[in-house]
């Protein structure tokens, strides 16, 4: 058995990770930790060692700090849990490496200019380069889930032709049952919150699992150096 700590600082997108966890198939173990903005982690790392996590993914903030910051955050989660640690936003790059994509098209949340050169300095810093950015509208509310057809035209939105991968940035969004149909829609791998956080903690437990339902990132073989 593997398994995964999440550590949740938004609730948006939550629901995602149970239906991931039943595509992984039963030898994943994929548990939610809550942290309240501002909270101190102490708590939150006791409950992920009790519960015999493999790794820790912090997830629910997106891309709200720089690439160096990011780093020293995930190293101190890492001394703070005893554990391998990491996020979503360098699940981001560490899986369009992966693929061997070098090209990304993004769809950023919706936010300030200062928002989106962020994400794209952050993604420049990891060897990516933003063939484009599209501002997508605000992810529905807690619980009501992502439709599929706005899914589709987001992805559409945010591709360009050069584009090797598509990131759907936002970790609000529900893709989990959606992204089969949205790689066939652009004919490219599409990477997601939750589907990059899951392969993150994968990563850091030394696991491979191929779930093709998961989108091309389960089912390609890694790059070198990964």
């Amino acid at each position: 058995m593997t398994a995964l700590g999440l550590l949740c600082t938004d609730h948006r997108g939550e629901d995602d990770y149970p239906r991931i966890e039943q595509l992984l198939g039963a030898d994943v173990r994929v548990d939610l930790v809550r942290l309240d903005p501002g909270a101190g982690i102490t708590g939150a790392a006791e409950e992920l060692r009790l519960s015999g996590a493999d790794a820790v993914v912090r997830t629910g903030e997106g891309f709200t700090h720089d690439a160096e910051d990011e780093a020293d955050r995930v190293e101190a989660l890492a001394r703070q849990t005893g554990m391998p640690a990491s996020s979503t936003a360098l699940a981001f790059v560490n899986a369009a490496r992966d693929l061997g994509a070098t090209r990304v098209a993004v769809a950023a949340p919706a936010g300030t200019h200062e928002d989106a050169a962020r994400l794209r300095g952050f993604l420049r810093a990891g060897g990516l380069e933003v063939t484009g950015t599209h501002t997508a509208a605000p992810a529905p509310a807690p619980g009501s889930g992502s439709d599929e057809d706005a899914l589709l035209a987001l992805v559409a939105a945010a591709d360009t032709p050069d584009a090797e991968a598509v990131l759907l940035a936002d970790p609000a969004l529900e893709t989990a049952a959606h992204l089969p149909a949205l790689e066939k829609a652009v004919g490219k791998p599409v990477l997601t919150a939750s589907q990059v956080t899951v392969w993150e903690g994968l990563r850091l437990a030394e696991r491979r699992v191929h779930a093709p339902d998961l989108g091309a990132l389960f089912t390609r073989t890694p790059a070198p150096g990964l």
